[in-house]
Formats: C-alpha cells, structure tokens, sequence
C-alpha cells in the first residue's frame, strides 16, 4: 500500500475511532486508490486524501416536534455536505433512531463516489434525524418533517444542494418537507428535493428506481459470464423502496426473489416474492402501515417466517443486501460462501463489514460494491432535476431508458478502471478508483481550499 495512503487511513482510524462506519468507509475506499495515488505523487503536496475525506461542511440544528397528544419531542437533525467538486451536493435525508454524525458522514462520503460513478454533474452528501417514524401519526410525520426544514431550508436550494429520501423518508415525507420549504421561501423551487410526488414535479418510476438499476446492473455482470438472469433464484433483504424495486425488475426479467426482511426476521417464499404483482404490491401495503413488521408477509401468504434471523445462507444464486448498513458481517459471509451461490451484489449502502467482504473476495464470490449497484437512486433523481429545470415531463419509458444506460455505463467504466490499474475484474475496486480519479481531477483543477 502507498506510504501516504496508509498514513491517511491510520490516521482516520485515530481521528474518527468514535465513528466505526465513517472509518470503515474510508478505508474500504481508500485501500482501492493506492495504485492511482503511485501514479500522482503531487496529491500528497496538497493532502488531496486528507481533503477528500473531510466534509465541506457539517451541519447539526435542533428540530422540536408536538405528538398528537400535545407533548413536545426533541430530535437532531444533520445535514453533511461532503464534497461539492462535481456540482451541488445532492444525497438523501434518513430518519431512523441510530443516526448520528458518524452514520451521516459515512452516508455522505459514499454518495460523493456512487454520484461521480453516474457521470452527471452532482457532489455528494446526506442528511437525517435521529427520529423514528414507525408508529407515528400523519399529523406528527407532518410537524417533524415541517420543523426539520425550517431548521434546514437556509442551507440548501437547486443550485447548492438538493436533499431526497432514504430510510424513513418516502414521498409523504418529501411533500411535506416541500411544502414547509415553499412556505418559507415564497418561491416555487421544486428542484430543491426529490421524491417528489408526480403532481408537482417528481419523476415516474423514482420509487422503483434504485431496485431496477441493481437490477439492470447484475444483468451486466451476468452477461460477462454466460450466463442469463432468467430462471435465477435471489435472496433479499429489506422490504422497503429498494427491495420493492427488485421483485418489480425481478418478475419484468424472470428472476425469483425468494426472500425478504424485517427488523424482527425473514420470511422465505419458494414461489418468489416476484412471482405476481398481488405480492409485489403487497410490499407497498406493509410499508403504508408504517408498522415495520415483516411477519405480516408470512401471514398473508402462508409462507414460512424466520424470526430474529436473516437470509443468509439459503441456497440461492444471487444474494442482494438491500436493508442497511454492514448487515452481513463475518459469520454471515461464511454462510454465504457454505451456500454455493456466486453472485453478491450490494445494494444498500455498504452492507457489509470490510471483513466479511474480503472473507468473499477470497473466496471468489463476485462483488458487485453498492456505490455502482444502487447508484440508479440518485440517477432517476438528476433526471428529476433535469425534467424540473426544464419544466417537461418524461415518460416512464424515457426514464427508464436513461437508467439503464446509465447502469450500463456504470458498470463498463468499473470494468475498464479496474483493468487500467492492473486489477483483472475487481468491480470493488474498479468503482472506487474510477469515482474518486473524477472528483481528485476536479479537485486539482479548482484549487486549494
């Protein structure tokens, strides 16, 4: 490894030790550029590393909610504007009780990456509160999401950053927090968020979007080796958008989701969640009764439910982390590797520790990293800004079109950067080095700050 990166990462390791997904990030990807850093000795002189890995600017307010009851609550909320050298930032908000800044900026430092792997002009950040929407009313959904943008709304815009949803935050969510922005403002800024509802300038097929671009994405690696997604069998997690997606994109292809998950278990369909749209459609009405429970699946469906366990090990094709972070830790990737499958694409955001993924590196699973897998998210949202500043309406298809090919080209520039760097096929680090050279060119090109 590059002297300079290794001092880098230690001193991350120090620094951040308070931060475990933050380092663990920074590590992954840093540890994938030590051949690009030997070719470019002059970014040690400007500390490029250290530059890259420290956020623009990290913003942290108060947000003050009344329940239903008329008792008043007190949340954080965190915006992280990690790196802005590609254009505004642009990256989700998450409401879920465990985060904090380190859950922020490891989220933020990930997009920065997964936006340069989309070719469009973005940088890259996040945001979230460490509030917990499971239970809670509309009314109080509305005043949380009403006080969080009137603590944010100063700090963002279309042309310095536009925030979307992530977990805990969909289109309600978004409408709400659209129209406190709106009130606020005066103005009709409707690229300033997106997820937007259709009525007033989200995009078609932006729910879906992030599980068909992991979909479209494995297609390619498939295609590398022979072999066709018809017929193939997958192991889900998650139920939420993103698992949604891919039974969508699975049942258009072929392919048979057999399993998805909640907080409390999985549940194990050898029909296939994708095989009708009556149980790809059911997945939106778990998700509407905000109740978090995977079990109703099971009950509806008479499938079998595991509970207080995940899918890991069961003997599947291709296995697709879809829930949250480092969801597959050692142990979990042993069972995967004792299973047989081949294929492991990550679609949510770093899904598994840096130790199980060299444990399945070594063992010669195919890696696809979540910053390319799940980056078809963010590229249907530019294509919602792109629709909004044009004041035009896509159709379904249009869209979908542009995702795929932005998937496609995803996948070839990962490929080709991989090869470039003497790596063989390493789609891991082939992602990494290929986001990281557009945003340290950038970087070189603007300056020192």
């Amino acid at each position: 490894m590059n002297p300079y990166v290794k001092s880098v990462i230690d001193n991350a390791k120090s620094k951040f030790r308070n931060e475990p997904e933050f380092v663990q990030a920074v590590e992954e990807v840093l540890s994938s550029v030590s051949p690009l850093i030997d070719k470019h000795p002059e970014y040690e002189k400007v500390d490029l590393l250290n530059r890259i890995i420290t956020p623009e600017r990290m913003i942290s307010f108060r947000v003050v909610w009344m329940d239903d009851a008329g008792n008043y609550h007190t949340n954080t909320g965190y915006r992280c504007q990690f790196n802005g050298a590609l254009g505004p930032y642009k990256g989700g908000i998450r409401f879920q009780p465990n985060v904090y800044p380190g859950v922020i900026k490891f989220l933020a430092f990930e997009q920065c990456f997964k936006n340069a792997l989309t070719g469009l002009p973005i940088g890259g950040g996040k945001g979230g509160a460490d509030f917990n929407p499971v239970g809670k009313s509309d009314a109080e959904i509305m005043r949380f999401c009403q006080s969080f943008m009137t603590a944010l709304y100063k700090y963002i815009g279309p042309e310095v950053d536009v925030p979307a949803g992530d977990l805990g935050v969909g289109g309600r969510e978004i409408g709400y927090m659209f129209g406190q922005y709106r009130r606020l403002k005066g103005v009709w800024e409707n690229g300033v968020l997106t997820g937007k509802g259709l009525s007033y300038g989200g995009s078609l097929i932006r729910p879906e979007a992030t599980g068909y671009g992991a979909m479209y994405y494995l297609n390619e690696v498939l295609k590398h080796y022979g072999e066709n997604i018809k017929g193939k069998t997958i192991a889900v997690s998650g139920y939420g958008n993103v698992a949604w997606g891919i039974c969508k994109k699975a049942m258009h292809m072929g392919a048979k989701v057999v399993t998805i998950s909640g907080p409390e278990g999985y549940v194990y369909d050898p029909e296939g969640v994708s095989s009708s749209e009556e149980k790809v459609n059911y997945l939106l009405k778990m998700r509407a009764r905000g109740l978090d429970r995977i079990k109703d699946y099971s009950d509806n469906f008479g499938v079998k439910f595991f509970p207080n366990a995940k899918p890991w090990g069961e003997k599947v094709d291709i296995y697709m982390p879809a829930a949250t972070q480092n969801e597959v830790d050692l142990e979990s990737a042993k069972k995967i590797v004792q299973s047989g499958a081949k294929y492991y694409m990550e679609v949510s955001n770093m899904p598994t520790t840096n130790e199980a993924l060299e444990y399945l590196k070594q063992h010669n699973i195919i890696i696809g990293p979540s910053k390319a897998v799940n980056a078809g998210g963010v590229g249907v949202s530019v294509m919602e800004m792109s629709q909004n500043s044009q004041k035009l309406v896509w159709t379904a298809e249009e869209v979908d079109t542009q995702l795929q090919r932005i998937m496609k080209n995803i996948y070839k520039t990962s490929v080709e950067t991989a090869q470039e760097y003497g790596l063989g096929y390493d789609l891991v680090a082939g992602a990494n080095l290929a986001g990281f050279k557009k945003i340290a060119q950038a970087m070189m090109e603007q300056g020192v700050f």
